[in-house]
Formats: C-alpha cells, sequence, structure tokens
C-alpha cells in the first residue's frame, strides 16, 4: 500500500495485518482523488480533513499528500489505531493529525472549531454504518457548511443519502461504490 500522489507519492504505508480492516485499494484511492481533483475543485488543497472508520488512514494520509492542513482519524479498534499511528510517523505529520478512539455511528458534539471541509466514511460494507455516521457527523457538527462527504460502501448495500444532504454523484468500482454528497448549508 502506497501514497498514490502528492508530495508523498510513493512512500510505503503499512498495512492490517488481519483481514478485520479493509484499506482502500491504492487503485481506487488514485481513482478518487482524481475525482476530488478534477470535479471538486481540487478539494483536499487546504482542507480539514475527517477520516471515518480510519483503518491505516490511507484517506487522510492522501489527503494530506494532497494539500490538506489536517486530517482527524477516527477508529474504534486498537489494530487501526495503532497502523495510524505508524503511518503518521512514517510520513513525519504528527503535528496535522490527531487520531481519536470512537465509535463513528457515535461521535457526539465537536468542539466550536471542529468543522470538516472533507469528509472520508469507509465503514465495513453492508452494515448500514455509513448513513448512522454521516447523520451523526452533521447533528454533532463535525461538518463545515457545504461540506464535501465521500462515502465508500459496496454496491449491494444501497446506500441512501441521510435528510438533508444533497448527493452529487456515484461511481462504480467493482463491487465498490464511491458516493459524493453536499453536506446542508453550502
Amino acid at each position: 500500500m502506497r501514497i498514490v500522489g502528492g508530495r508523498f507519492k510513493g512512500r510505503t504505508l503499512r498495512g492490517p495485518s488481519s483481514m478485520t480492516t479493509r484499506p482502500t485499494s491504492d487503485r481506487l484511492r488514485e481513482a478518487l482523488f482524481n475525482v476530488l481533483a478534477h470535479a471538486y475543485g481540487d478539494a483536499a488543497d487546504g482542507a480539514r480533513v475527517l477520516d471515518l472508520f480510519a483503518g491505516t488512514g490511507a484517506l487522510g494520509l492522501e489527503a494530506l499528500s494532497r494539500g490538506a492542513k489536517l486530517a482527524v482519524f477516527v477508529d474504534e479498534a486498537p489494530e487501526p489505531r495503532g497502523l495510524i499511528r505508524a503511518n503518521v510517523e512514517t510520513l513525519g505529520v504528527a503535528g496535522i493529525t490527531r487520531i481519536f478512539r470512537r465509535d463513528a455511528t457515535k461521535l457526539g458534539e465537536a468542539f466550536a472549531s471542529d468543522a470538516f471541509d472533507l469528509v472520508f466514511c469507509d465503514p465495513p460494507y453492508g452494515r448500514g454504518l455509513a448513513e448512522k455516521a454521516v447523520a451523526e457527523a452533521l447533528a454533532g457538527r463535525w461538518l463545515a457548511p457545504g461540506a464535501l462527504v465521500v462515502v465508500e460502501e459496496s454496491v449491494e448495500a444501497a446506500f441512501a443519502a441521510p435528510e438533508g444532504f444533497e448527493e452529487l454523484e456515484r461511481r462504480r468500482y467493482d463491487t465498490s461504490e464511491i458516493i459524493f454528497l453536499r453536506a446542508p448549508g453550502g
């Protein structure tokens, strides 16, 4: 697993040792960031990024590589948080990252300064967790008005955007799909 673009392009990331964490493939991550760069005005550049169900941290770290100013990683399990810590250290970005041990479907209230412009939500497939996490992020004021939310889910899961979100587009990649949403207020 590697960073596929930006200032850390080619740098290796540590991957999971078990099947409980399913990282976004390099190929899918490259496709996703190409869409962000060309269809959404280089959305990662200068963004405050929230990476829900962060796993290895690859999505948030890719965003940092492409100019994001901050990445906050949320994962409840110990192995993913350890992987994220190791990958943050490898890239030398500890000063612009935070790692939260939290259930992404129960975020609670954010601090007033913690509104995020770009959100990645890549939960375990097919459990309805993406809808819950996105709705919780909105309810807890984690999202800046008009934030771009990117959900990765299995096609079979039939993701439905929570109330108030505008679905911008869906892109299918084999059995996975990437759904781009706009948060209310933008």
